[in-house]
C-alpha cells in the first residue's frame, strides 16, 4: 500500500511537532472545570482505551468526558494506536453528533496524531473513577441487544466495568468467534470481544477456554476491566460488545 494512499505514516503521526505531556495533561484538567469542545475543527487530546477501524472509544483529558470517535482510517489499514496512548485529534467540520444509540459520538477530520501513553498511579485513579456500578442492566437495557429505534440518546453507550466474577475468554467453534464470560452483579454475562490483543491471546495459547492465571499469561497482564460499548446497527440492532479487555493501569 502506498504512502499517497494511506496517508501520514505511523512514524509520522507518532513525532510530534511540539512535545505533550500527557500527565501534565490530566493533572490540568482536575486543577479546572472545562466544557468539551464539541465544533467542527476543535482539537482535542485523547486517552485511547479501544481502537477498531469502526470505533475508536477515548476519554478527552480536558474533561475526563468519555468520547466515541469516527477515525477515516484508509481502507484495508490496522489502527496502530492502542490501549493509554494519547492523541491528538481534530474534529471534522460536520462532526455528526446525532446517534441517538451512540450519543457520545463524533468524527475526526484525519488521522489522531499520537503523543504519549499515560501510565502509573494517574491513570489508575483515572480508570477507578470512571468504573460503572453494577446496579440495573448493564448499559441500561436487559439482555445482549436492543432495536435502533428504542434508543433515544439518553443513555450511555459505554461502560467501563469491574467485573463481580473474573473474565473468561472463550472461542466458539462454530464461527471461530471470541466471547468473554464474566460476572455483572448476579448476571451471568456473555459478550462478544472486539478486542484484537484478546483475541489473538487465545490464539497464541492454542487454547479455546482462558481463565485466572493462564489468561493473565496469555494477555500479559491481570484483566482488571471490560470496556463494553453499544455496536452500531446491525440489521436493525444494536449489541452490547465487549470493546476491550484492560489492566489496572
Amino acid at each position: 500500500m502506498s504512502e499517497d494512499t494511506v496517508g501520514p505514516t505511523a512514524r509520522d503521526r507518532r513525532s510530534p511537532e511540539v512535545p505533550t505531556d500527557p500527565a501534565r495533561l490530566l493533572r490540568r484538567s482536575a486543577r479546572r472545570r472545562e466544557k468539551i469542545p464539541t465544533a467542527g475543527g476543535s482539537t482535542l487530546h485523547l486517552l485511547v482505551l479501544s481502537s477498531t477501524l469502526e470505533d475508536t472509544t477515548v476519554v478527552d483529558l480536558a474533561t475526563r468526558t468519555v468520547m466515541r470517535v469516527r477515525v477515516p482510517w484508509p481502507e484495508n489499514y490496522d489502527p496502530d494506536i492502542t490501549a493509554f496512548d494519547v492523541v491528538e485529534v481534530t474534529l471534522a467540520e460536520d462532526p455528526e453528533r446525532d446517534d441517538l444509540a451512540q450519543p457520545e459520538a463524533t468524527t475526526a477530520a484525519d488521522l489522531p496524531r499520537h503523543v504519549g501513553t499515560l501510565r502509573g498511579r494517574q491513570l489508575r485513579k483515572l480508570l477507578r473513577r470512571m468504573v460503572a456500578s453494577p446496579e440495573g442492566p448493564l448499559l441500561g437495557f436487559p439482555g445482549p441487544s436492543a432495536p435502533y429505534w428504542e434508543f433515544r440518546g439518553f443513555r450511555p453507550s459505554v461502560a467501563l466495568i469491574e467485573p463481580t466474577r473474573s473474565p473468561q475468554l472463550i472461542r466458539r467453534q462454530a464461527d471461530g468467534s471470541t466471547w468473554v464470560r464474566f460476572g455483572w452483579d448476579r448476571d451471568d454475562v456473555w459478550l462478544p470481544v472486539e478486542d484484537r490483543h484478546a483475541a489473538r491471546a487465545l490464539d497464541a495459547a492454542r487454547r479455546e477456554r482462558l481463565s485466572g492465571k493462564s489468561l493473565a499469561t496469555a494477555l500479559g497482564f491481570n484483566p482488571q476491566y471490560l470496556l463494553v460499548t453499544v455496536s452500531p446497527p446491525r440489521d436493525g440492532h444494536c449489541y452490547k460488545v465487549c470493546a476491550a479487555v484492560l489492566p489496572r493501569g
